[in-house]
C-alpha cells in the first residue's frame, strides 16, 4: 500500500509542479510522476533537516518543501528530457 500512496502523491506533486511552472513542459506524465515522487522524498529530507518533519495537524511546512522540490525537479528534468530525448521526437 505504501507504493500506491507514493505513486499517487508523486502524481499529484508532479501535476502541481507542472501547473506552477510557466510555459509548456514536454516530459511525459510517467516521468512527471517520478519527479513528483523524488520531490516528496527530497522535501521530506529538507523538512527533517529543518526539524519540521512531524507537526501536530497538517504538516504545511513539509508539504511546501515537497512542492518546491518537485517544481525544481520537474523543471530540471524537463530541460534534460528535451536536451536528450525530446529533440529526437521533434524530428520524427
Amino acid at each position: 500500500m505504501g507504493w500506491l500512496w507514493a505513486i499517487i502523491v508523486g502524481f499529484v506533486l508532479g501535476l502541481i509542479a507542472k501547473a506552477i511552472l510557466p510555459g509548456k513542459q514536454h516530459s511525459p506524465l510517467w516521468l512527471t510522476t517520478i519527479f513528483g515522487m523524488l520531490g516528496a522524498i527530497v522535501g521530506n529530507a529538507v523538512a527533517r533537516a529543518f526539524g519540521v518533519e512531524a507537526t501536530p495537524g497538517v504538516d504545511w511546512t513539509r508539504h511546501i518543501f515537497q512542492v518546491i522540490a518537485a517544481v525544481i525537479l520537474v523543471a530540471v528534468g524537463d530541460m534534460l528530457y528535451m536536451a536528450t530525448l525530446g529533440k529526437r521526437k521533434e524530428r520524427a
